[in-house]
């Protein structure tokens, strides 16, 4: 299987994503790099050139631009164009671009076969608000909250020790825990930079949180091991995204076999059938042996592959399961009809 993978896009987690290829450069083996930048200039990146400095110094700028068309990316040539052979896209693009729809729009109206959520799921879990109603319509328990709008001055009653996240952002970026309304004041400043609008949950310290990947293929879930992150007070940037690049093997949770039943059923509900065709990855709190859904990873960082022993034969027959959206035959038949009376449209 020829994997494409399609990384970095104009988003706050646009470095995130491109750590997340390089670890994926050294799993998988038959695969090409296809860089998006800031400006949404799609480039094909060598795999010995891989690496930090790559990005960092622009030297991306020297490989060969492509562009998307009708079933694929392609090179363009002297006299013509040239296609970029691969079986199946992953989209890698963590945040904005990646994870909020818009390389799954594209993927469906170019036909290009691809591992990834579909634009209704990518829309309903990049939005953490949505992605609690959602969870709510499905069966799936979320904690209370409730959203403070840059552009409404709603004063709330608030119960300290909260924890606020711009509604639209992953990787822990812009969260912080307030304890007092000084704290609260400066974290709400701090959210606000990254989004006009902010989720509030009451911040329970010590919460036990689990992470549980997995995708669906026919009718057969395959499900990774529940991993429990190490964390301090909370899962902050560092510890949740530079980390995973040096993940060696993971333990299985504690956890008792009634328990990790329930995080699998709520892993279920979650996704299917709205997920199907993606690889994701549930993270969840368990509360009094009651589970509750905290957040849903579309492209989670490296495809959470350090959480399968079996990840590239996961990855390969998820690639073989998935399906274009279905083509329509247009035949014309209502102008077809109008065009022979008089009086023609």
């Amino acid at each position: 299987m020829n994997y494409a993978i399609i990384f970095g896009g104009n988003s706050y987690e646009h470095e995130i994503s491109i750590v997340s290829a390089v670890v994926l450069k050294k799993i998988l083996k038959e695969v090409i790099f296809i860089f998006c930048d800031s400006e949404r200039n799609f480039y094909l990146i060598p795999s010995e050139k891989m690496n930090s400095k790559t990005f960092c110094k622009a030297l991306y700028k020297k490989e060969k631009q492509i562009f998307l068309k009708n079933a694929g990316f392609y090179q363009k040539n002297l006299f013509n164009e040239k296609k970029i052979e691969f079986d199946c896209a992953i989209n890698l693009i963590h945040g904005k671009d990646g994870e909020d729809g818009k390389i799954a729009a594209l993927f469906d109206f170019y036909k290009i076969n691809y591992i990834g959520a579909r634009l209704e799921a990518s829309v309903l879990s990049y939005n953490k608000e949505l992605t609690k109603l959602y969870a709510q319509k499905v069966g799936v328990k979320t904690l209370p909250y409730f959203m403070i709008k840059k552009y409404d001055n709603q004063k709330q009653d608030i119960e300290f020790p909260v924890i606020l996240k711009p509604a639209r952002l992953g990787s822990s970026i812009g969260i912080s825990v307030a304890k007092n309304e000084k704290e609260f004041e400066y974290a709400k400043d701090v959210a606000f930079e990254f989004d006009d609008e902010i989720l509030v949950e009451s911040f329970k310290n010590n919460i036990k949180e689990y992470n549980l990947a997995g995708c669906m293929i026919d009718d057969e879930f395959i499900f990774s091991i529940i991993e429990e992150p190490n964390k301090q007070e909370y899962l902050d940037f560092k510890q949740k995204y530079l980390s995973f690049s040096s993940h060696t093997t993971i333990k299985e949770a504690p956890l008792e076999e009634k328990l990790k039943e329930k995080l699998k059923e709520n892993f279920k509900k979650i996704y299917n059938p709205l997920f199907k065709g993606a690889l994701i990855r549930c993270d969840f709190f368990i509360i009094n042996d009651e589970v509750y859904l905290n957040e849903i990873n579309p492209n989670p960082g490296s495809l959470a592959n350090y959480l399968f022993s079996n990840f590239t034969e996961v990855l390969q027959k998820l690639a073989q399961n998935c399906k274009n959206e279905k083509s329509l035959q247009i035949e014309y038949k209502f102008l077809n009809s109008i065009n022979g009376q008089k009086g023609k449209l």
